[in-house]
């Protein structure tokens, strides 16, 4: 099946709309998760509390989901849905190259080393 515009417009729509919907049911999951065991505390909002150690990198975030950490969860949740358009960029280059329309894959290859850029160099 050829690579029209109309089939990669499709398959961008499931990619977003996947993207989305596993993020939300990833943060859902978290909430309950947290309700469940946090969710009767008191809450003290006299002291400031940062976020922990492991939930300010993407593989803290991982490894705290996959030991069952609810907070780590959300943040799960959170990284899926920023990284759903940076997906859909990936996959236009692949559909462009695959179309052999060369202006757009350099303008695509730009838009993600931008968004690469700006996710993880930008501001250390």
């Amino acid at each position: 099946m050829p690579w029209s515009d109309e089939r990669v417009e499709e398959i961008i729509g499931l990619l977003l709309r996947g993207g989305v919907t596993i993020s939300a049911v990833t943060v859902l999951a978290g909430a309950i998760w947290y309700l469940a065991h946090s969710g009767s505390e008191p809450l003290d909002y006299r002291v400031f509390r940062g976020e922990p150690a492991g939930l300010r990198s993407i593989g803290g975030v991982v490894r705290g989901a996959l030991d069952g950490h609810d907070t780590s969860l959300i943040q799960l949740g959170l990284l899926l849905l920023i990284a759903t358009p940076v997906a859909r960029v990936a996959f236009s280059i692949v559909a462009f190259a695959l179309q052999r329309d060369r202006a757009y894959v350099v303008i695509s290859l730009i838009v993600l080393v931008v968004l690469l850029y700006s996710l993880f160099l930008y501001g250390r």
